[in-house]
């Protein structure tokens, strides 16, 4: 880079960088060098042209306007001869001075506006600035551009305009700091001066500092090809638009007499000077010529490359020191060619990247430093020496790439020069024998020889792998194959072990052989039968013991001879095993009387085989016994085994001692399949002769026990069989099964015993647990028993225990027959009927006989001759007749009186009170007769008082001593005191004192001046504004309002509940005609809305007053049209306030204009420095005017043209000589007149006369037509103008809008951004179309502007005015659409500012489009809105597509994820099932001990009360007496035995729940007990809905207690006179004390069975362990399944990290999966929690339980402290 020129164009600026002028001195030695600067037009003349040029084509006149005192001003300009002094070619500007040594200078045409001076150089210069010097005026408008590329392109340089804004909008006018920035200066394209004025350019501006001189963009930014000064806009000085003659435009021209392009010659700091290019110009003095002469070892034009062979460094420009010089390339004289290559010097880190060409004496290498394949570098060679390569010697059968060798020495990396490369499986310095373990050198072999392909772990350790001819392996114990690679039968695993192998070891007999899968070691299985080695069973199946064969003796056919007088001789002894030890099998024992026998049927043997035949019994006495066995087929065997042995039957005698309990006979018997059997056995006392016919021997069953010895596996001399008897011996297996029920198995045992059931029924058995008598379908593996429910025995779970009874879904009930009353404990199996005892009934047997009582005692029922039927438990009568009631039907019903007990004589009677019982006219509810008067005293019922309950009391009303007469409560909507006698009408029920504001009949409506509801007592005060509401409605400063709603009754125009606010559009509350209308202005008043006090509306801008119909202040025109500001400018004008009509502005001196914004005419400069003109104005104006009126008079003849006709403009004259032709014609008519020749050469004439007339009128009509095309010019050209300023303000409502977009877009999502973005897109696009249009309407404008100004030049100062003010609009108009940009949009939404044409912009724009003609708008690196969307959009696709790859591999996960989920989701549901249920329970209770607790506090407060009569004290006693609990004792009792019994068992329940494992095992009990809980509670609902029912009743008789305490008041006064009267109620009510303390002796029991009741409730315990087992499988289960999915996950976590591309999405998404899987885990242990939860509710549940039977108990004490009150008041009113 030429750093002399930079040094020039930064002169007085420090240099950037550190950089430093080198010394010239130097030279090119020490660093960079440069060719000298200078003008670059000289000597290239012939390059340099102008586009216009005065005089070319002939003489042409010009003027000069800056001498006015010369008389000479115009001249003549012929460049056709460049000799001439009056030529004024561009090459003047290069040589100053003429032919003549005067001075010249290069001139344009008269009048051009755009000429270009252009430079075309040979080469690539840099040039550095630029120096015009004019001879006239500077031009207004100019341009410098250069191009780099000889033409084809080109960039400005600067811009110079007297108004940049104007002529060149867009382009900044203030440096930014960028050094390349194009600018627009003004200060070079003022008016003045008007002759030797300069413009001066310099590339590099010396106030921005250079970091970097030698960078590219300085390079980019100096050097040219072609220089162009586009000379766009003439000074003129206004008077071409006064005349339109071309002379006027003679003075206006370009004309340059200096012209300076400075520059140097392009060598890039490697030339000092440089010479003449080919192809150039001669050489001349001074001349900058434009080939470098290159120094460094470069070459090129302008020294751009490195000469041949200095490629070493890549080619670089000299800076300031550094030479940069080109190096020469190191070969090692093996080659004399190379080039540059810039990967090679990247690689050797920015220090050689030279490669050399044809490398020669074999070698290569981009130094020629490597030998070629097949050669190596002789150690003893230099490696510039011809001979520095030699071939290798290597075998090329074993040797790698056909016998290559090292062709180095490199220690680092193992190299030997010339070693031999073997291949894999091949060794020896040549390569040429095969390594260890491996055979067969092969040339066509890839590895060279064939490994042995020996399995490692079945090869013998330390030893040769294969033979090295064959490749035989030698191999371990148990492995086989030529490779070793197989187990050999009966093995599996092949392994490192030392055997090889592993032996299979399957189950003799739960696997079919012993040969299992030599991959994983899997035993062919037996039916049913699972693992490994086929010694597991699965699930519902179990193998069979060896005594599963077992015949039950109560089963079997009993036979002998029977005495006719004696019970059978075989009876069935079922026993029960509750409470005793179990020493039987099935449901008991077969009782055989001595002599008599049992025949059992043997049809199901499952293998061929000899069996032991075993007897178990159980004798009554100390004698001992023999059995004679017969066994005996029905059917010839047909088997192998048992086909050979005869005879078929066999016979045993056998002993029965009395102190053993089973007995094995002597010899076994062999049984087959399908054949039936019979063993008959016979049984009698051992040594006695005489059968006795009451000796008994209970039998229990017969067994079959296989002779395991003899199954395969046991027997022979394998190791296995032996080791297998001895095991059989060792833990006496076969002795455990003689004894019933066998004792717990040795797990060797059972292992055997499983193994020999297989066998023999080959495979497992299947559970067959009934479903309706088991828990599950799972079973005992060992002995097939299934988990049975309650009662329930067998295997299979199928038939009630005895003792019980009703075999169904809940399992069997116990019989629970009455000890008492029943024969047995046994019952009927079906109904459940036990064998009762004479006396007794029931299922049970535990109830009397109809008419009696007291059961196991029966008693006849004592009910005076009233009832036939009593209570069976309590004694108390059922269903009194003759209106009586008690406990023996001893007393009458209430409304009856008398002494109904047998013997008395008397019977109850009906209660006069007045009438009697059962008619309309009966009002007490019970009565007496006092012992001494006899008189009847009544109780009256509610509502009543009086002695015959023949009045109504107070609150109530009616006739009741009328026939069918009533008394009724008074309906006052409980707005009245009942305690008042006055509240309401006794005869008419009309209230008479209305309480809480009411008032009305009924009291059903609010007092005046109250509203609300009446029955809800809610009557509140008015809140009416006396403002707004009517004067009638409202006194003393009250007013009322509406009594239902509280609605106020309003002004006009008021609204409101309380009429306190005027109505929309309304104003000024408080007003005598209510609120007034706002009249806001329809069109003025954005809102037809007012302020409510002041009623000012508001108001669009521009408009003002009350109602806007005025005009705002600094505004003006007409409010019904239009109001617009005045916008006086504050530097011309008075004050802001226009004139209200017309808008014009108060000016001072000197200002003018509309909005005095600019210098009044007569003034000049530009505003607001506003001076008189030049005294010469006075007369330019007066000609002016002289014109102006010129104008209007030929506008008034024009107009009188137009409106006239022809004969409108003709002059007297003219009309004279008209008048004249037409007499004439008149004349010439006639034809008889002597002077017709002369006439008729007259008309010849007055022809050609009318002719010219013709051709006047034609003009006048052309003119006219002119005139006429002008003003519709002027017309269409005004309205161009209104719609621009129109479109102007659309574009300025686009700009705001934009604005709010561009918020909107900032804060809005992806969707609303992208459609904001497109809306926003086709509105910059509109806009652009409408700028395009504009600028191009704009000039148009300008055109016919200038044709109208010199068409209509007499048009005047208005016309001139009117197009100033329009000018002056464009102007602003055309600022504000230069001030429209979207680039701050264009940067939120594509990522960059639209600053830069689409070619330029890397993120485009809105208006941008790439190659193929779509929207280029974002990219990469872009950070605007629309590329992060797509950005996003497309991440989130990828991503949904690695999820869709990662869930379709997680299916399985899914599934076992949604399994656990709804195992959790399960437990969840029913736990809060149970806790719904137990808290609805609990609600109910506390419920019913709130009633039962408000009760006993009322009857207190009752009992408190002083003046409670005795009649009502007792009612109150009778309904408390009244009060049942809803069980009966015995039910108390049976509930409370069963609540023990459960207690019970529960102690084993915990301990099996304490032994269970922890976890989901607890929180599945909980679930249950939860369930249980729920049972429970549903229990105590039924007994506390008749507690309800009762606090109901008693609540109602409180309520009548309390109206009767009010009457009774005045009864405590007559009751001192009667005292007498008192006494005898006292023994009544002694009378009634003792029968209150049986009822609560009765409430006593029945409390106690209510506690005994909730224990009963714990009785279902048994469940909560069933389903606490259940949870557990569950629960293991759920344990297994998470394994599972954990291990799943592991592996496919293993997978997804190792796939390729989409590794991190995929992993992300699985880990997310992983954690859904722990929130599920998380969910489950919190539902666990949540278990636990309920377990300690339901514990609390059961103290609350406790806690409420305590409670009873205390209402219990209450109770009696309650009787013992009644007694104290009794006597107190006895002594009263």
């Amino acid at each position: 880079m030429d750093v002399l020129v930079l040094a020039l164009l930064l002169a007085g600026v420090p240099a950037a960088g550190g950089w430093e002028e080198p010394d010239p001195s130097q030279g090119c030695a020490r660093g960079s060098c440069y060719p000298a600067t200078g003008n670059l037009l000289v000597g290239r003349a012939r390059q340099l042209s102008a586009s216009s040029t005065c005089g070319l084509q002939g003489p042409q006149e010009y003027c000069i306007v800056s001498h006015l005192q010369d008389s000479e001003k115009c001249f003549t300009c012929d460049s056709r001869n460049p000799a001439l002094r009056e030529s004024h070619r561009i090459e003047n500007v290069i040589y100053l001075h003429g032919p003549h040594s005067e001075r010249s200078w290069w001139q344009s045409e008269n009048g051009v506006e755009r000429v270009s001076i252009q430079l075309d150089l040979e080469g690539e210069f840099h040039f550095t600035h630029l120096i015009m010097k004019f001879k006239t005026f500077r031009p207004a408008a100019m341009l410098v551009e250069r191009s780099a590329d000889f033409g084809r392109s080109w960039k400005v340089y600067r811009y110079f305009a007297y108004n940049c804004s104007k002529l060149f909008p867009g382009i900044p006018t203030h440096p930014s700091g960028h050094i390349g920035e194009v600018l627009c200066e003004q200060r070079y394209s003022e008016i003045e001066p008007s002759s030797h004025g300069e413009v001066i350019f310099k590339v590099l501006d010396p106030s921005i500092p250079v970091v970097d001189p030698y960078s590219p963009d300085i390079q980019e930014l100096l050097r040219v090809t072609n220089l162009r000064v586009n000379l766009t806009k003439l000074h003129t000085l206004g008077d071409n638009l006064l005349d339109s003659r071309r002379e006027v435009l003679h003075k206006y021209y370009y004309a340059v007499d200096e012209l300076v392009m400075r520059g140097s010659c392009f060598c890039h700091g490697h030339a000092a000077e440089c010479a003449p290019a080919p192809g150039a110009p001669p050489s001349v003095p001074g001349m900058i010529h434009g080939r470098c002469v290159c120094k460094h070892h470069t070459q090129g034009l302008n020294c751009e490359r490195c000469e041949d062979f200095y490629h070493e460094l890549p080619w670089r420009p000299a800076e300031g020191s550094s030479t940069n010089a080109c190096r020469r390339c190191d070969c090692n004289e093996h080659s004399r060619r190379c080039h540059f290559d810039m990967a090679v010097f990247l690689a050797t880190g920015n220090t050689s990247g030279a490669v050399c060409d044809g490398c020669q004496h074999n070698t290569m290498g981009r130094r020629c430093h490597l030998c070629k394949p097949f050669y190596y570098r002789h150690p003893r060679s230099d490696i510039r020496a011809p001979t520095a390569c030699v071939p290798c010697d290597c075998d090329p059968a074993g040797s790698l790439d056909g016998g290559a060798c090292d062709a180095h020495t490199d220690v680092a990396l193992g190299m030997i020069a010339g070693q031999c490369r073997c291949k894999e499986n091949v060794a020896g310095p040549r390569c040429d024998r095969c390594q260890h373990g491996a055979y067969g050198l092969s040339q066509g072999d890839p590895q060279g020889c064939q490994p042995c392909r020996c399995d490692p772990r079945g090869t013998v350790a330390g030893s040769s792998p294969c033979d090295p001819i064959s490749g035989d392996c030698y191999c371990k114990r148990f492995v086989a194959g030529r490779s070793c690679s197989q187990c050999v039968p009966e093995f599996w695993g092949l392994s490192y072990d030392v055997g090889g192998c592993r032996p299979c070891s399957c189950d003799f007999g739960g696997a079919y052989s012993n040969r299992c899968s030599m991959e994983d070691g899997a035993c062919p299985c037996r039916p049913h039968l699972m693992g490994r080695q086929c010694d597991q069973v699965q699930p519902g199946f179990f193998c069979a013991p060896l005594d599963h064969y077992t015949y039950e003796a109560e089963q079997a056919t009993g036979h002998g001879p029977s005495h006719p007088h004696l019970p059978p001789d075989v009876e069935p002894v079922l026993r029960d095993g509750d409470g005793r030890m179990v020493t039987w099998t099935g449901a008991g024992f077969a009782r055989v009387r001595d002599g008599a026998g049992l025949t059992f049927h043997v049809d199901n043997v499952p293998y061929p085989m000899e069996y032991e035949l075993l007897l178990r019994y159980e004798p009554e006495s100390a004698e001992d016994w023999e059995a004679v066995v017969s066994v005996s087929s029905r059917a010839l065997p047909t088997s192998p085994r048992c086909g050979n042995l005869l005879p078929s039957e066999q016979m045993y005698r056998e002993g029965l001692p009395h102190s053993q309990r089973y007995v094995l006979l002597s010899r076994p018997f062999c049984f087959e399949p399908s054949t039936p059997y019979e063993v008959t056995v016979r049984l009698q006392r051992a040594s006695v002769t005489q059968r006795h016919p009451s000796a008994f021997i209970l039998i229990d069953s017969l067994v079959l026990l296989p002779r395991v010895p003899e199954l395969p596996g046991f027997h022979g001399a394998a190791a296995e069989a032996v080791q297998r008897l001895e095991e059989l011996e060792r833990y006496r297996c076969l002795e455990a099964f003689h004894m019933a029920p066998p004792h717990a198995l040795a797990e060797a045992c059972a292992r055997l015993i499983c193994s020999v059931s297989a066998m023999l029924h080959d495979g497992a058995l299947p559970c067959q647990c009934d479903p309706q008598g088991s828990r599950s379908s799972v079973c005992q593996v060992l002995s097939g028993q299934c988990e049975c429910k309650p009662h329930v025995l067998g295997r299979r779970c199928d038939r009630c225990a005895p003792g019980s009874y009703g075999f169904g879904p809940l399992g069997c009930s116990p019989c629970a027959c009455s000890p008492e009353g029943s024969v047995s404990r046994l019952c009927d199996a079906g109904s459940g009927q036990c064998r009762c005892q004479p006396g007794t009934v029931g299922r049970q047997c535990d109830r009397c006989q109809p008419g009696h009582w007291g059961f196991p005692t029966c008693r006849p029922c004592q009910c005076n001759g009233h009832a036939e039927e009593c209570d069976p438990r309590t004694g108390s009568c059922l269903r009194c007749r003759d209106h009586t009631t008690g406990r023996h039907c001893e007393r009458c019903q209430d409304g009856y009186y008398g002494d109904p007990v047998l013997g008395s004589g008397q019977q109850c009677r009906p209660c006069p009170c007045p009438g009697y019982p059962g008619t309309r006219h009966y009002h007490g509810s019970a009565c007496h007769a006092d012992e001494e008067t006899n008189h009847i005293v009544c109780l009256c019922a509610p509502g009543y008082a009086g002695p015959r309950c023949d009045r109504c009391s107070p609150g109530y009303f009616g006739t009741p001593e009328m026939e069918g007469g009533v008394c009724r409560p008074c309906q006052c909507n409980n707005n009245i005191d009942t305690s008042d006698p006055g509240a309401c009408d006794p005869h008419t029920g009309h209230c008479r004192r209305c309480l809480y504001h009411t008032a009305g009949p009924r009291c059903a409506q609010c007092q005046p001046g109250y509203f609300g509801n009446a029955l809800q007592r809610s009557c509140r005060r008015c809140s009416c504004d006396p403002r707004g509401t009517l004067s009638a409605h409202c006194t003393a400063g009250t007013c009322s309002c509406d009594r239902a709603t509280g609605a106020c009754a309003c002004r006009a125009n008021v609204v409101g509940r309380s009429c306190d606010r005027c109505a929309p559009n309304f104003w000024n509350l408080g007003g005598t005609g209510g609120c007034q209308p706002c009249g806001c202005h329809p069109t003025h008043a954005t809102h037809p809305a007012c302020d409510e006090v002041t009623g000012q509306c508001r108001c669009h801008l521009g408009f003002g007053g009350r109602v806007c119909s005025q005009c705002q202040e600094h505004h003006w025109g007409d409010p019904e049209l239009q109001c617009q500001a005045c916008e006086c400018e504050p530097l011309g004008a008075e004050s802001p306030q226009c004139d209200r009509a017309s808008g014009q502005c108060q000016c001072r001196p000197g200002f003018g204009g509309l909005r005095c914004d600019r210098c009044q005419r007569g003034y000049q400069a530009a505003f607001p420095h506003c001076s008189p003109c030049h005294p010469c104005f006075g007369r330019w104006d007066a000609a002016l005017g002289s014109l102006q009126d010129g104008l209007q008079h030929l506008g008034a003849r024009v107009r009188a043209l137009r409106e006239g006709g022809s004969a409108a403009p003709l002059s007297p004259r003219l009309r004279a000589l008209e008048e004249a032709l037409k007499h004439a014609e008149r004349l010439l008519g006639e034809g008889s007149s002597p002077g017709s020749p002369l006439l008729q050469e007259l008309a010849g004439q007055l022809d050609g006369t009318r002719t010219e007339l013709d051709n006047f009128w034609k003009r006048l009509q052309e003119l006219e037509q002119h005139v006429d095309q002008l003003e519709q010019a002027d017309v269409l050209h005004r309205g161009r103008l209104a719609r621009l300023s129109h479109e102007l303000g659309g574009l300025n409502q686009t700009t705001s809008h934009l604005q709010a977009v561009l918020g909107t877009v900032t804060a809005a999502g992806f969707r609303e951004s992208y459609r904001s973005i497109v809306a926003a897109a086709q509105d910059s696009r509109q806009a652009e179309v409408v700028a395009n249009g504009t600028a191009g309407e704009l000039s148009a404008t300008r055109a016919t502007q200038r044709a109208a100004e010199q068409a209509m030049q007499q048009r005047g100062d208005a016309f001139r005015r009117s197009t100033a003010a329009q000018r002056k609009s464009l102007r602003e108009a055309q600022k504000r659409v230069s001030g429209l940009s979207v680039a701050g949009i264009n940067e939120k939404i594509c990522g960059a500012p639209g600053d830069r044409s689409c070619a330029e912009s890397l993120c485009g724009g809105a208006l941008c489009r790439d190659s193929a003609g779509m929207r280029h708008c974002g990219g990469a690196g872009c950070t605007g809105a629309l590329p992060v969307s797509a950005q996003a959009l497309s991440s989130a696709r990828n991503a949904s597509q690695q999820l869709e790859v990662a869930l379709g591999q997680l299916n399985a996960v899914t599934q076992k994820m949604q399994e656990v989920q709804d195992l959790a989701r399960g437990a969840r549901s029913r736990a809060e099932e149970a806790l719904e249920r137990s808290q609805a329970a609990r609600s109910r209770t506390e419920k019913a001990t709130a009633q039962l607790r408000d009760f006993i506090r009322r009857i207190k407060a009752f009992l408190s009360e002083e003046g409670a009569d005795p009649g009502s004290i007792e009612l109150v006693a009778r309904q408390v007496l009244n009060i049942s609990l809803p069980s009966s004792p015995a039910r108390i009792q049976e509930l409370l035995r069963e609540m023990q019994e459960s207690i019970s068992q529960l102690d084993g329940v915990d301990a099996v729940l304490n032994g269970t494992a922890q976890g989901l095992e607890a929180a599945q009990g909980l679930l249950a007990q939860g369930q249980d809980a729920r049972q429970r509670a549903q229990g105590v609902r039924d007994e506390l809905a008749g507690t309800q029912l009762a606090l109901q009743v008693a609540r109602t008789q409180v309520m009548a207690a309390g109206s009767t305490l009010r009457s009774a008041k005045d009864s405590i006064l007559a009751a001192e006179g009667k005292a007498r009267e008192a006494e005898r109620k006292l023994k009544a009510l002694q009378g009634k004390e003792s029968r209150l303390q049986r009822r609560l002796r009765e409430l006593a029991q029945r409390v106690t069975a209510l506690q005994q009741r909730r224990q009963d409730a714990q009785r279902l315990a048994q469940d909560a362990k069933d389903g606490a087992q259940r949870a557990t499988a569950t629960s293991r289960t759920l344990s297994q399944d998470l394994a599972q999915v954990t291990q799943r996950y592991v592996v496919l976590k293993g997978r997804v990290s190792g796939m390729a591309g989409a590794a991190g999405g995929a992993l992300q998404r699985v880990t997310r999966l992983t954690a859904e899987a722990r929130d599920l885990l998380d969910k489950a242990n919190s539902s666990k929690k949540r278990l636990e939860e309920l377990e300690q509710h339901f514990g609390a549940n059961e103290q609350a339980m406790a806690a409420k039977a305590t409670r009873l108990q205390a209402l219990e004490r209450q109770v009696s402290g309650l009787l013992q009150e009644i007694r104290e008041r009794a006597n107190a009113y006895a002594t009263c």
